[in-house]
């Protein structure tokens, strides 16, 4: 088995890790209501897919 010849630095091993990082999704607006929804996903605020309804969603009267 390899072993190391010599111990790899914090500079080094960070170096090499930078493109190790999360990035941030996609993200849309939806053309009926304006809500930032995932693309080709149904909105979940007011349940439409490309200009069709797909989910039926209860608005709050509390607002």
């Amino acid at each position: 088995m390899a072993v190391p010849f010599r111990r790899t630095s914090k500079t080094k091993k960070r170096m090499r890790r930078t493109h190790l990082k999360k990035e941030v999704g996609a993200l849309t607006a939806c053309p009926k209501c304006g809500a930032t929804i995932r693309p080709h996903r149904a909105c979940t605020k007011c349940g439409y897919y490309k200009n069709e309804s797909v989910i039926k969603v209860q608005e709050n009267d509390a607002e």
